[in-house]
């Protein structure tokens, strides 16, 4: 019998163990990191979850595809249901009785407006909601979500933002606090909570859709829209109520819908909470608002404005007036100046500005900052009050009618004549006259009479309607020749007076002025 050699065979075999070895190896090394990815995963998911603060280290290489987007929907499902569990405790159903509409209610779907919503900012019972929601209110109803129901009052209107505070003897009340709507951002994801439809206690939820839309529907002369505009439904009945973010904070009103059949197409309006924290502020402390001015005129920066006075980016307000002796001209503003910010916050549309001044008072100092002649600089403003006599004669112009688009008005200086010549204050009305010009005369087509230099916003007069820059002619069937004339006969009147006045368009106007 033929044999062979033992060494190939015990070569042979020990490459098979050696083989056998390596693949064992591998197979081992292959567990061991398997199980490590398992264990760090694991590890990602609970810290994701459990909402581990910033500045915590973890271990892992590279974040893994689903941290890049965000937390899983577990979590995030759980964030929106607490969100909708802690705001809508303290959103209201406001229910408006006023005239002929009594207490009668409609049927399920058929909204009204006299329903609104409401968001409650006080243990002690105060609740903000839009200003039409209560307008011309008779009597108000506010219920909780707890179904109590409480009586309640107005306690200040602003028409300017469109917003409002009502009162209820309530105690310990569900509040939803204030977040910081400066901090939003287009994307952000946002919760609206409200009464639409009469569905109480409804929560839709969007993204940041837009920031610092003007959409010109506060129908007020001195509209300050700035809007936040996000995609979560919001119907008829959601007027008042609240827009917060994902951690349950306030960051705006929910106002406005973007419709043509009322009804959500995409589209809902929010004031940003930084500005409704002031108006309530002062709506709460004096039952209006105290608002500071600057006493411009300004217009949009658009591209053919910027290459005409050589600006470099297309940004900022251009102020095309800045009326003499107002807060912007004492600081040493100029009519052609280009806004670029306001407190370091940057400017680039006419409600910007607008929305930034609105958030301060009378006597503040605010920073802001323009373009003149290719160079950045920045003046202190202190702004003035609605009180201030410089600014009485704009104030009036807009009260009588003057454009609404144009914000604040133009202002026309006076004449040198004009200028030298004293003013008659007649107190009981809240006006000042001046003897008419022979300039004057001949524009109003007139031989005599008085003109009108200022109306004083609160006044007898201002509450009649009666305008500034027109020639008061007679007073009831006495003809006026001066502002003597009206002196005299207002010191033997009793009663209301019957005033006749010249339009520089040449059409009389008549007023009555208790």
């Amino acid at each position: 019998m033929a044999s062979f050699p033992r060494r190939p065979v015990r070569l042979l075999a020990g490459i098979g163990l050696v083989l056998v070895g390596l693949l064992a190896g591998v197979l081992a090394m292959l567990l061991m990191e398997q199980e490590a990815d398992t264990t760090q995963v694991a590890r990602i998911v609970e810290r994701v979850e459990t909402a581990e603060e910033a500045g915590t280290t973890r271990t892992a290489s590279a974040p893994r595809s689903w941290e890049k987007k965000g937390p899983p929907p577990a979590a995030l499902n759980r964030l929106f249901r607490d969100v909708a569990g802690d705001v809508t405790e303290g959103i209201v159903s406001i229910r408006v009785a006023s005239g002929a509409e009594g207490n009668g209610e409609n049927p399920l779907g058929q909204p009204t407006q006299n329903l609104g919503s409401g968001v409650v900012i006080s243990p002690e019972g105060y609740v903000v909601t839009n200003s039409h929601v209560v307008e011309g209110a008779d009597r108000i109803q506010v219920r909780l979500t707890d179904k109590r129901q409480f009586e309640a009052r107005v306690v200040g209107t602003d028409s300017s933002t469109d917003l409002a505070v009502i009162k209820v003897n309530g105690e310990d009340l569900p509040v939803v606090p204030f977040g910081d709507s400066d901090q939003v951002q287009v994307g952000d994801w946002v919760v609206a909570v409200g009464n639409p439809l009469q569905l109480t206690s409804t929560v839709t939820a969007g993204i940041v859709s837009a920031l610092g839309r003007q959409l010109r529907i506060i129908e007020d002369q001195f509209r300050i829209e700035n809007f936040i505009q996000t995609d979560a439904a919001i119907n008829p009945g959601n007027s008042g109520g609240a827009l917060v973010n994902l951690r349950g904070e306030l960051v705006g009103i929910n106002t406005a819908i973007a419709s043509r059949s009322r009804r959500t197409e995409g589209y809902g309006f929010a004031i940003p909470s930084a500005l409704v924290e002031r108006v309530i502020t002062d709506l709460i402390a004096y039952g209006e608002v105290r608002r500071g001015y600057l006493g411009v005129s300004i217009l949009p920066v658009d591209a053919d404005r910027a290459e005409e006075i050589g600006l470099r980016d297309i940004r900022g307000v251009y102020l095309e007036e800045v009326q003499p002796g107002s807060a912007a001209d004492q600081a040493g503003l100029q009519g052609g100046d280009v806004v670029v910010s306001i407190g370091g916050r940057p400017v680039n549309a006419p409600n910007d500005l607008q929305s930034l001044i609105a958030r301060r008072r009378p006597g503040d100092t605010v920073a802001v900052e323009v373009w003149r002649d290719g160079t950045a600089r920045t003046f202190g403003v202190e702004l003035m009050g609605e009180d201030t006599s410089v600014y009485q004669e704009w104030l009036s112009d807009l009260q009588s009618g003057a454009s609404p688009n144009v914000e604040p008005p133009e202002y026309r200086p006076p004449d040198d004549e004009e200028e030298r010549t004293a003013v008659t204050e007649v107190d009981g009305w809240n006006v000042g006259l001046r003897p008419l010009s022979d300039t004057q005369a001949s524009a109003f087509e007139v031989d005599a009479g008085a003109y009108v230099a200022y109306v004083e916003s609160g006044g007898r007069a201002a509450a009649a309607g009666l305008p500034r820059s027109v020639v008061m002619t007679r007073l009831d069937d006495t003809r006026i020749e001066s502002p003597a004339d009206v002196v005299q006969y207002l010191s033997e009147a009793t009663g209301g007076v019957l005033v006749e006045v010249q339009r520089r368009d040449g059409t009389p106007a008549f007023y009555e002025i208790e």
